[in-house]
């Protein structure tokens, strides 16, 4: 086959299991991973978008037999930006990782694989990542493999659909006054280069990092 991955940014934590994934499959498959759809060099099988900030329009998606989404919510709940941090920092002890079709309405296509991640409350945002883009991986490699013998899936009409902003910054602000306890889910998934926890105190901000005892 004739593969494309498009991921927005070579600094995308993603990234490196994507460059993994290409390595261990290029005798398999044509595959180029690219950071802009401008960069795609032709007609092939499937695209990728993960990690993808870009609006693929219809021109470019036609140029494949089949291009892909990954996003990580049990849609139709969960549409829009960073679903799986908005859903840790709201309670949520699970992530869903769908995959569909890719459609002008965001994440609205037929949905391929859906993959269950469990998570027991204490992952830092690098093992959730780990998880997460492990569960990418899995699916990729299960497109690759099983796609044009199996069958898409209408979203479900009789579950309301719902949308998530894209984070900013802002979101990742600790209240001084409240408990480490209450803001424990928003410190487990800041990650602390691309999105560092802070607080306001006086005036000044200050970083706040959240770290494991690695001996215990």
């Amino acid at each position: 086959m004739k593969i494309a991955i498009v991921c927005s940014s070579n600094t995308h934590p993603v990234f490196p299991y994507l460059e993994a994934w290409v390595e261990n499959n290029a005798a398999n498959h044509q595959i180029e991973l690219v950071t802009s759809i401008s960069e795609l060099s032709g007609p092939g099988d499937i695209l990728f978008l993960v990690s993808c900030s870009e609006i693929v329009h219809k021109q470019t998606r036609e140029l494949f037999r089949y291009t892909l989404v990954l996003h990580a919510s049990d849609l139709p709940q969960g549409r829009g930006w960073s679903p799986h941090v908005w859903e840790i920092v709201n309670g949520g002890n699970e992530i869903t990782l769908s995959l569909l079709n890719a459609e002008d309405g965001v994440d609205t296509g037929d949905i391929w694989q859906k993959i269950s991640i469990p998570l027991s409350g204490h992952e830092l945002f690098d093992e959730i990542n780990h998880k997460l883009f492990s569960a990418e991986i899995e699916l990729i490699s299960w497109a690759c493999e099983h796609i044009d013998q199996s069958n898409a899936t209408a979203q479900s009409v009789n579950v309301e659909s719902s949308y998530y902003r894209k984070r900013t910054p802002e979101d990742s602000q600790l209240d001084a006054d409240a408990s480490i306890r209450s803001q424990f889910n928003l410190l487990r998934v800041c990650d602390p280069e691309r999105f560092p926890a802070y607080v306001i105190i006086n005036g000044i901000k200050y970083y706040v990092r959240l770290e494991k005892d690695n001996e215990q």
